[in-house]
């Protein structure tokens, strides 16, 4: 509570801001804003052609009349640090049109905050002052919590390349092209060709120049390419370092998801006649790796692991696109199960590249948004294996593995695990002293 603590000056020499509510009388002294002017709203013809706050400069409105004696009065023109607003918005955001600050049932309703994003720029101050605010305005009775925030995930930040001429000026991206020989990289001006420094790789930052222009990417691969790489590059909360290559990477992916798309279409025209079998061993083995894969990437998003969910996203694609290549030579009674994983596919893909999951979901014939879909359900009999690997200790310490079916008898196992070579090989003959087994789990041969 004192550890540290400061005054915090929350005054700005700056338009962007709220304006701060006081006036200044000569004969008065220093006075709020009556509550019936709130709220002070900036001028929008300010100019900023002076060095110094620009309302400072503004010819008429700083300039007001005194609201206790009447008379030629000055408004404050530093505005608060906007820090101020960050601090209590989300309590606001539960009554946004109420004619009070908050509506403290509303906001006992809503509040706390179920999960918090936010950059790592902001993990001390604006959380600090969000936890303060909160604090005080229980204590004023606008809310009933004392902390605003649940749960709080730090997100990484954009990085790039930087780029710097002989002359020590910054170069944009966009400006450069780069070379590599002998796997050594260059850069160079596209315009006229000088030499440039490749210098380390920063936040993108408009100072430096090393920002990549969403427009740009969006023009040229599209918006869901943007995010997919964006998502799959690293842990959210860690950095991003954006390449061309990675974009490319993930451009070659939409483009290999719907070429899949494609061949499934393709292959239900050929197969019309094929005798469909759920019970067939291949398509039961097919379903098990999609309905694990939407298991594991629900429960990826749940916890915000994005890159993990994505990786597994292109596993279940790799192993549909080969079962996709069997079937095309030779349709089998797998096409069902197939369907079924790139129709699953396609949903998993929706919260990540939406435009591209819509344009394929229409293409496999399904009406309506796959945004309006339910989340595809998962059979909690295919997440179990019907077959195991037992770990076997002698003594506390692993020597070998059991491959059994799930559920084999006690006396199974222990038949089985007495005829490993190991075993009968450290036994030496004898019966062991003692043999645990903990069924399904593991085994131990003490000796």
């Amino acid at each position: 509570m004192n550890y540290r603590l400061r005054d915090w000056g929350i005054s700005r020499q700056r338009y962007w801001g709220c304006p701060i509510p006081i006036i200044h009388c000569e004969v008065c002294g220093t006075l709020p804003v009556p509550k019936k002017d709130l709220p002070v709203v900036l001028p929008a013809d300010v100019s900023f052609d002076q060095p110094g706050n620009a309302l400072e400069h503004h010819p008429t409105w700083k300039h007001t009349h005194c609201p206790q004696c009447g008379g030629a009065a000055r408004r404050e023109t530093d505005t608060m640090d906007t820090f101020v607003d960050s601090s209590w918005y989300f309590a606001r955001f539960t009554a946004p049109h109420a004619s009070t600050p908050t509506d403290p049932d509303a906001a006992s309703a809503w509040l706390p905050v179920d999960q918090y994003i936010g950059g790592v720029e902001h993990a001390i101050l604006h959380l600090l002052y969000s936890r303060f605010f909160t604090r005080a305005m229980q204590q004023t009775g606008h809310v009933a919590v004392a902390e605003p925030f649940k749960g709080l995930f730090t997100q990484g930040m954009v990085t790039h390349e930087t780029y710097k001429s002989a002359s020590g000026e910054w170069v944009s991206p966009t400006e450069v092209l780069l070379e590599t020989t002998a796997d050594v990289r260059s850069a160079k001006r596209l315009d006229t060709g000088a030499p440039l420094t490749i210098g380390p790789i920063e936040k993108m930052s408009k100072s430096k120049k090393n920002v990549v222009d969403p427009d740009e990417i969006v023009a040229t691969y599209g918006a869901d390419t943007a995010r997919w790489f964006m998502l799959s590059d690293s842990p959210p909360e860690r950095d991003v370092q954006w390449t061309e290559a990675g974009v490319e990477g993930a451009s070659r992916f939409q483009q290999r998801v719907w070429r899949l798309v494609g061949e499934i279409v393709a292959l239900s025209e050929q197969s019309k006649d094929i005798v469909i079998k759920n019970d067939d061993k291949e398509a039961m083995a097919l379903r098990k790796i999609a309905h694990r894969a939407v298991h594991t990437i629900a429960d990826d998003i749940e916890g915000l692991r994005f890159n993990r969910a994505v990786a597994q996203i292109y596993e279940l694609t790799n192993a549909l696109v080969r079962a996709a290549g069997i079937m095309a030579a030779a349709p089998d009674t797998r096409l069902d199960a197939l369907k079924d994983g790139v129709g699953r596919l396609v949903q998993t893909i929706a919260p990540m590249m939406p435009h591209l999951a819509e344009t394929c979901w229409a293409a496999l014939g399904h009406k309506g948004l796959v945004a309006d879909a339910p989340w595809p359900e998962v059979d909690p009999a295919l997440l179990v294996d019907d077959e195991i690997i037992i770990p076997v200790q002698i003594n506390g310490k692993r020597r070998g593995e059991l491959n059994v079916a799930r559920g084999t008898p006690v006396a199974e196992i222990e038949k089985q695990v007495l005829s490993l070579d190991t075993i009968v090989r450290m036994l030496e003959g004898k019966a062991p002293k003692k043999l645990v087994i903990v069924p399904d789990r593991i085994v131990n041969v003490v000796i």
